[in-house]
């Protein structure tokens, strides 16, 4: 098992998600500006996307699949050197933050879900540390 696939686990366990699955993808700045675009209508790479499955139509088909998380290594490798962490440390906080989107968590509704969200970041990684 890979270190991201631990900490998923982890993510879900803590979240009391222990029979759900997701999938997550690594990915380069410009695969991720595609999706970026294609999805979000956004320019430009970004650090995570999350795209949850109990939001689509298909929802009931399998109700413990999650959805996919995708995180671009390279933005994520340049936000731990700006912030002084490694990249594995930034990857598992994106993989955290992708993980609370997948469970309806939306820092951008509102100012106290922001905070709601980063609080529970906190308590997750908190809680995960090896």
């Amino acid at each position: 098992m890979t270190i991201i696939q631990q900490k998923a686990r982890d993510i879900l366990n803590v979240l009391e998600c222990h029979d759900a699955e997701l999938s997550v993808l690594i990915v380069d700045d410009p695969q991720i500006a595609t999706l970026n675009k294609k999805y979000l209508h956004r320019s430009g790479p970004t650090n995570v996307i999350a795209f949850p499955m109990h939001s689509d139509v298909f929802r009931n088909i399998n109700p413990g699949l999650l959805g996919d998380v995708v995180i671009s290594i390279e933005t994520a490798a340049k936000e731990g050197a700006h912030i002084g962490i490694g990249m594995e440390e930034r990857i598992i906080q994106l993989l955290v933050h992708g993980i609370l989107h997948l469970i309806g968590y939306d820092h951008e509704k509102s100012e106290a879900q922001a905070e709601k969200m980063a609080q529970k970041e906190n308590e997750i990684l908190r809680m995960i540390k090896r």
